[in-house]
Order: structure tokens, then sequence, then C-alpha cells
């Protein structure tokens, strides 16, 4: 029988686990909602965990290399905002390009400023030491531990989350928002560019990107190795579809992935089975496809995302 240590510490891994997913999961969701589809979410977290490590590294402050990452993150999705917006390439090639671009950019620049591949040295100080436990609140048993006793950017991810729900269903820019992406003719009638708004919904998937990348390199670790982002940007699109194109759906996908890693993790430390450690390895990924796969066909896309509205509009 599991002990109640090792139970709260496996809870409170799959929360850490699941941020990054999660934030680029929220950032997705805005982004699809306006319309867009975007797969470059992995190249943006490793463009954001790159820039955090650098910044982190050079200042010795954590706090600008959050900021650097946010931005960064952000300028890198306009690329795509740019190609598939006003230059009306296909969101699925654009975003796989982007992708590939992220990992030269950063092995071309390890090289350049670093004078080596592989990792950075690590920073003086991460975000990891800022750990807070919440008065009161992270004395409760188990959710204590899980929700209060954690790390600034798992914090925000928790505010992150509830800002962009009330946004998307509260307020006038995120009606618009979604709009865009269910039904861009009618908000085009209403005076509302619908450029403009799928515009600002790549944006804010790339700042919380951004920060989803800068989790690994200076909260999660305190370096950056190419390659770190492992997929996180993918998963976190798994996530998105299977919880519904929602940002507290997505949430709670994204917790599903968070506990497969830290169960493969702990399996593979106590050796619970006696199985090869590659199998433990691929356990969130092939959990990923078995969510996609039950639970796409219940989930309803924006009407109007991956489409061409220069298209749509001219064919109407």
């Amino acid at each position: 029988m599991l002990d109640y240590d090792f139970m709260v510490n496996l809870l409170s891994a799959m929360i850490r686990n699941a941020t990054p997913i999660a934030l680029a999961a929220i950032g997705a969701v805005v982004c699809e909602r306006s319309g867009i589809v975007n797969i470059a979410m992995e190249g943006i977290m490793t463009v954001g965990a790159f820039t955090a490590a650098i910044v982190a590294g050079m200042t010795g402050n954590p706090w600008l290399g959050l900021m650097a990452a946010i931005f960064f993150g952000g300028l890198f999705s306009m690329i795509h905002a740019f190609a598939t917006v006003t230059l009306h390439l296909n969101h699925v090639v654009s975003g796989a390009v982007l992708n590939v671009l992220a990992l030269g950019i950063t092995a071309y620049l390890m090289i350049t400023i670093i004078g080596h591949p592989g990792t950075t040295d690590a920073i003086p100080q991460g975000l990891g030491e800022f750990r807070w436990a919440v008065p009161v609140l992270s004395s409760i048993p188990v959710i204590g531990r899980m929700f209060f006793d954690q790390t600034p950017i798992v914090y925000f991810s928790f505010i992150l989350i509830l800002v962009f729900t009330w946004f998307l269903q509260r307020t006038k820019l995120g009606l618009h928002v979604r709009a865009a992406g269910e039904h861009p003719l009618a908000l085009e009638t209403i005076g509302v560019s619908v450029y403009k708004m799928r515009y600002f919904g790549v944006l804010v998937s790339g700042l919380v990107g951004g920060m989803a990348g800068a989790y690994l390199s200076i909260e999660g670790n305190v370096s950056f190795t190419e390659g770190m982002t492992g997929g996180r940007g993918f998963i976190a699109m798994a996530a998105m579809i299977s919880g519904g194109w929602h940002p507290i759906g997505a949430f709670i996908a994204a917790l599903f992935f968070g506990f497969a890693e830290a169960l493969q993790v702990r399996l593979q430390i106590f050796e619970v089975a006696n199985v090869p450690e590659e199998l433990f390895i691929i356990l969130p990924y092939v959990l990923t496809v078995v969510a996609v796969a039950g639970l796409v066909r219940r989930s309803r896309p924006p009407k109007a995302v991956g489409t061409d509205f220069m298209i749509e509009r001219t064919e109407d």
C-alpha cells in the first residue's frame, strides 16, 4: 500500500509537470478560438525556454528571464500570424516550419552565444527558489501541498486559467475572438476586423507559450538543453482538444498528462515492474494518443478554425 507522503509527492509532481502543458494549452485555446490552428506551440516553447535561460544567466535575474521569454515567445508567434492571416498560408504547414525554425535558431545561437551545443551553463538563480507556501491553505491535507505550496509560474498558470475563462466568456473582446473562429463573416458585418482578432489570438498563444517554455528552463530546471520541450507543445494541443477548446477543460486534461509523466518517473525509480525503462518513458505519449482518440469525437472545434477568411469571404 502506498504511503501518504508518496501520494502527496506524486500529486504535487503532477501539478508541476502539468504546468507547461496547461499554459501552452490555454494559449492554443485562445488562438484556435480566433480561427488559427497553431501547432507551433512546441517551437514557441523552445524559444521561450532558450531566451529565459540566456537572459537569466546573463543578468542573474530569473524574473528578467521570464519577461524575455514572454516577449520573444510573442514575437516569434507573430511570424505564424503573418504567414496565416496576412499571407494566407496553410496553418499546419506554417506551424511545422516554425517548429523546425525554432530548433535551428536555438542550435545556432547556442554555438554563437554559449560556444558549444547541448546545454547552457546553470543560471545563478532559478524561479524554483521562490517557492511560496500560502499561509493556512498550504496546511490543508493533500490539496494544500498540491496547489498552495508551489513556485511562481505554477501560481501564474492557475490565475491565467481563470482569467482566460472569464475573458472568453464574459468580455466583449473575448466574444469577438470567439466570433472570429465561429462566424467571421458575421463579425465583419458589425465592423470588427477578423484579421485583428486572429492576430490577437496568435499573440496570446505566443506570450503564454513563452511563459511555458520559461518554466522548463528557469523554474523546473536551471539551464536550457536542446530538445528539452520533449514534445510538450504537441501534448498541449492534445490537451486543448481533449478539453473541448476550453481553458478549464484544457487544464484538467493537462493534469492527466502531468500525472502520467509523474507516474512514469516514479515507476522507473522504484522499479515497480520488471520491464524496460523505455516503456515507462513512452507512457505519457501513449496516453496522449489514447486520450485524443477517445475524446476528439466528443469535442467540437470552432467552426471556422483553419479556414482562410479571405477565401470564405470571396465565396460568399
